[in-house]
């Protein structure tokens, strides 16, 4: 049964962009840490689990295999540590593991529940011969709790170097390394590598009512597909001249510049957006969906003419809007390899002209 707190999911036409090609201008430096020293830098926040990483969701018998490996001395896969600017270490991939560990050493398995009550960490699942079965940390022989506390983890500690040639090159770190049960999207990735005002900025707008009711959905996508969409639109409000494939880079690297959202660009684009949404909440019904779901080509297309142009009301938006959808040269451009530089400068212009002038 659906859950109807739960995040939703936006469904979206599929596009096609390009694979961009990436320089990496970073350090790796290899490190083998105590269990004992990765728990306390934990406590102490020298280690932390970004905000955009996914709760800690390993059951009680995957957390007792990992601690059964330690004591019996097998291998563990390594972690991979991202070092930010404040010189912690951001955990990019290895949260279940590190947690598991820090939560065997407490004693008590995950974080407190509803009531306030934490379980016991007593290993589970484990093969009926184990001597570890049913054992918390407090109960291993002293020498057992040694070996654990000294047991260690290999850890790849990434830096970006100042300065970096290419500014999206820890996106793509992230990208390829986080190997968790579910992949982060790409603007999941985006905001915790260009973390700053413009992620609670883009929030906020994402909670506009009339925006809600464009995409179709009451509650955010899980994914936030939807706050990408208002980055796309933001990234090429007034600007989409300068666009340049792939979207993927152009979207990191204009987040990374606009990570303060406190550019001229940036108010005008939080004003206008206000007033466009209300504008095509209230002219236009299931908008930006020729083909029964949302098309972020038609979306952006429209929704950018209508925030530079001011001029347009709700009697030429209903009246221009089917002519627009009814173009063929417009449609043409919808759809395959939208983000091409070339094809969204050319649906743009199109766009602009039969809503502004309802001329084809």
């Amino acid at each position: 049964m659906t859950n109807p707190d739960d995040p939703e999911e936006l469904t979206t036409e599929d596009e096609v962009d390009e694979v961009p090609y990436v320089e990496f201008d970073i350090s790796v430096s290899p490190s083998d840490p105590s269990l004992e020293l990765l728990a306390q830098q934990i406590e102490r926040q020298d280690i932390i689990i970004p905000f955009y990483q996914r709760k800690f969701v390993w059951k009680i018998e995957q957390a007792s295999k990992l601690i059964e490996s330690f004591l019996m001395g097998l291998p563990v896969p390594q972690i991979f540590l991202y070092v930010n600017s404040d010189d912690q270490l951001e955990v990019i991939d290895g949260q279940q593991r590190l947690m598991s560990v820090k939560y065997f050493m407490e004693g008590y398995f995950g974080d407190v529940d509803a009531k306030g009550k934490r379980q016991v960490f007593k290993l589970k699942g484990l093969a009926e011969r184990s001597e570890f079965n049913g054992k918390t940390f407090a109960d291993l022989p002293a020498k057992d709790q040694r070996r654990f506390r000294n047991s260690t983890l290999r850890a790849i500690n990434i830096k970006q170097l100042k300065p970096s040639l290419r500014n999206d090159s820890v996106f793509h770190i992230f990208e390829r390394l986080n190997t968790g049960g579910t992949q982060l999207k790409p603007q999941e990735i985006r905001n915790a590598v260009y973390r700053g005002s413009i992620v609670s900025k883009l929030t906020a707008l994402n909670e506009n009512p009339n925006w809600r009711s464009i995409l179709g959905q009451t509650l955010p996508d899980k994914n936030q597909k939807d706050i990408e969409l208002l980055l796309r639109l933001f990234a090429l409000f007034e600007v989409w001249s300068e666009y340049e494939k792939p979207m993927l880079r152009y979207l990191n690297r204009f987040m990374d510049r606009e990570r303060d959202f406190s550019s001229e660009q940036a108010k005008r684009f939080t004003t206008r957006f206000q007033a466009v949404t209300a504008l095509v909440a209230g002219s236009l019904n299931r908008p930006f969906r020729p083909r029964g779901v949302i098309n972020a080509a038609v979306l952006e297309a429209v929704m950018i003419s209508l925030l530079e142009s001011p001029q347009i009301d709700s009697a030429a938006l209903k009246a221009r809007y089917p002519i627009l959808l009814a173009d063929n040269a417009f449609l043409k451009v919808t759809t395959g390899a939208t983000t091409d530089t070339l094809v969204l400068k050319d649906r743009l212009r199109i766009a602009r002209e039969v809503l502004t002038n309802g001329a084809v």
